[in-house]
């Protein structure tokens, strides 16, 4: 009888005896040992070898496929694409995925028109190698991980994004306006993570949208399971301290402060602003002019309609929005003038002071560098339709103004106290 041949891992004396006595020859196996690069390599192919097996199906592109499936599709068009991919994974390719498949990238899909995209997923848009899969983990670095006590929960797809869509546009709306701020998460005063809480950790905006129960782990401290939502259309169900660690770890991270509750100015006590006296501060003649920009960043485009420059001059209206390309005060474009208010015999400063004051929720922060490389912050911008601001001017005028306040979610003036 022909004898056989086995590879074993490792077998102890007896073994080898007994296997001897059995006829079979035996070899030691080494140990395959594989480079960093490598790793990366595979550790993204198995990705793509569990989607196949879960959906049936090679990974797709377009724009109505999830975040993920987008990811392995393009991870795909690379590994075909390398001759290197594709002699270290043919022999772990136990579903034929690789198996006399075209090896060039989709046409449905050009690598490089979405580098936000390939970044969030792993790939490096300026570099066509695929070992710059940047946030996939080797298989040494998985295995490390199941032996920490703590549990790091993995992201997913979330099925139910479009329900948290507008709550981070709008976000993003409060961030671009300055209605929302943010504080480096280190240094913050605010320590809790609660359910509602907003962060940008690694870059990226996540919302603390469910909060489990707390319990108490047999060799740890208290703790609870968050469900966590990224703007990336992806979620986590993270432990609290999980996150913690991960907003410590990152030495940018953010807490996303939210907008003050609304205090209604009083504006009964706003002094006299006509005479028939010109005296010290007041101008016999002068305007409060509103102006549009002209500039084509995208979100003054956005915006054009009802964000307005509102400045007073005590000259002429046009000659003083002549430069405006090479002031910072109208951020550095061309503007129109949209309407003057013309004054006389008043307070021209206290006019204006109350009008910027009155509408000081619409008020958007803006920081720019002037032309000596420091930073300015022009504080006449406001993002408030036309028709009300010339209501303001003419409550000012008739002095009814202290009956009013600006509400911020209607972009409107209203009654006090309705």
């Amino acid at each position: 009888m022909a004898k056989k041949k086995t590879k074993v891992e490792s077998f102890s004396d007896d073994d080898d005896a007994l296997l001897a006595e059995l006829g079979v020859e035996t070899e030691v196996k080494e140990d395959q040992t594989y480079t960093a690069k490598q790793e990366r390599i595979i550790a993204g192919f198995e990705d793509i070898q569990r989607f196949y097996r879960e959906h049936d199906g090679l990974p797709q592109h377009g724009e109505g496929r999830d975040i993920f499936e987008r990811l392995y599709a393009v991870r795909l068009d690379r590994i075909r694409a390398s001759t290197e991919c594709l002699d270290l994974l043919r022999p772990i390719d136990t579903d034929g995925i690789l198996a006399d498949r075209v090896s060039e990238p989709s046409e449905e899909y050009e690598l490089n028109n979405d580098d936000e995209l390939l970044e969030a997923l792993g790939v490096g848009p300026s570099n066509n190698d695929i070992t710059t899969m940047k946030h996939v983990r080797s298989a040494s670095e998985r295995n490390a991980e199941r032996n920490v006590p703590e549990e790091v929960a993995q992201r997913k797809p979330c099925a139910d994004f479009d329900e948290f869509r507008l709550d981070f546009e709008a976000v993003q709306a409060d961030l671009e306006t300055g209605r929302q701020s943010t504080e480096l998460f280190k240094t913050s005063s605010r320590s809790q993570i609660r359910k509602g809480d907003w962060f940008i950790v690694d870059g990226q905006k996540a919302l603390v949208a469910e909060t489990g129960e707390w319990f108490t782990p047999e060799h740890g401290e208290r703790d609870r399971r968050l469900r966590v939502i990224f703007d990336n259309g992806t979620e986590s169900d993270l432990l609290l301290r999980s996150l913690r660690r991960a907003l410590n770890k990152d030495e940018n991270s953010r807490r996303i402060v939210p907008p003050q509750p609304e205090v209604e100015e009083d504006f009964s006590d706003i002094g006299p602003l006509f005479s028939s006296e010109v005296e010290d501060g007041d101008c016999a003649s002068g305007a409060i002019y509103v102006a549009r920009s002209l500039s084509d960043n995208p979100f003054v485009q956005e915006n054009r309609e009802i964000l307005h420059k509102i400045g007073l001059t005590t000259g002429d209206p046009e000659k003083r929005v002549s430069n405006a390309k090479k002031e910072t005060t109208y951020l550095f474009a061309a503007v129109e003038l949209v309407a003057v208010y013309q004054l006389a015999n008043i307070n021209c400063k206290a006019f204006e002071s109350l009008l910027h004051k009155f509408l000081a929720r619409a008020r958007i922060d803006l920081a720019l560098a002037d032309r000596f490389g420091g930073k300015v912050q022009p504080r006449e911008w406001f993002l408030v339709p036309l028709p009300v601001v010339e209501e303001v001017v003419n409550r000012i005028k008739d002095g009814s103004i202290s009956n009013y306040v600006f509400d911020l979610q209607s972009a409107s003036i209203r009654l006090r106290g309705n």
